[in-house]
């Protein structure tokens, strides 16, 4: 009998309480440490953009780099580099959710974006390292898993077909335009310049998050405030592949970073 109302508590934010965490990050928006404004999908959307401008910035030195360090097997290792990275972000995107249900999406925005731009400034300084870096970095390029659940936390359920869609396309439109503008660049000024401006605006991108970008999840509204713990179930990738009728069951409850992380909220 004492079970019910814990997993009941449990579930109220992802369905019933956006109005509620929407005002409760609207008060929590006058700290010092909280940013600029009332949190908003616009905050969500220039932190994306900024983010893939830079890599895209890169599309052209990178495929230069990998073909000077690896002759024989360029795309062999493209391949490689990129399927260690993916797979250690679908590993840990769930965790990385779960765990900014417990401390706040702000400090994984920035954790996130720091670590996925971190390898930039290498491909000048050590190629070998840079790639090394891309792929391990997979356990933090995840930055879509918070957005998303920032986006939910500043909508209401019926906006959030809509925020998701907007923040995608801002996501479209810094990879379209960015590759073109790094071309332009490297064959104009060289790489050298072209990973500078993309190290600029990786830059950027964290000082904005640090310094503008509001909190979303207010320590009120987080699950731990009112005493319910996060199982390591949330943090569970392959619960992607439990049928949709099982997740609603109180053993498999889901944050509402893991959910975000489904696509699903």
């Amino acid at each position: 009998m004492s079970a019910e109302p814990e997993v009941k508590v449990a579930s109220e934010p992802e369905a019933g309480a956006m109005p509620e965490k929407r005002a409760g990050a609207q008060a929590a928006s006058g700290s010092s440490l909280q940013g600029f404004g009332r949190p908003s999908v616009y905050h969500a959307a220039i932190v994306i953009f900024l983010e893939f401008f830079a890599w895209g910035l890169l599309t052209t030195p990178m495929l230069t780099v990998l073909h000077e360090t690896f002759p024989q097997h360029t795309f062999l290792m493209n391949g490689l580099i990129q399927g260690v990275k993916g797979l250690l972000s679908f590993l840990s995107a769930p965790l990385i959710g779960a765990l900014s249900d417990v401390w706040g999406r702000k400090p994984f925005l920035l954790c996130t974006v720091f670590f996925t731009c971190f390898p930039i400034p290498l491909m000048r300084i050590s190629p070998w390292w840079y790639f090394a870096m891309i792929s391990v970095s997979g356990v933090f390029s995840v930055t879509f898993s918070v957005i998303f659940a920032y986006v939910a936390d500043v909508t209401q359920e019926q906006e959030r077909s809509t925020a998701y869609g907007w923040v995608s396309a801002t996501f479209a439109a810094s990879l379209v335009s960015s590759p073109a503008i790094g071309a332009y660049l490297s064959a104009s000024y060289g790489d050298s310049l072209v990973v500078l401006v993309a190290t600029v605006v990786a830059l950027l991108d964290i000082c904005f998050i640090l310094f503008a970008v509001p909190e979303s999840f207010p320590e009120k509204m987080r699950p731990l405030s009112w005493g319910v713990r996060i199982s390591w179930k949330q943090a569970d990738p392959f619960v992607l592949f439990v049928p949709h009728q099982e997740r609603r069951k109180p053993g498999v409850h889901l944050g509402a970073g893991q959910a975000s992380h489904l696509l699903g909220t």
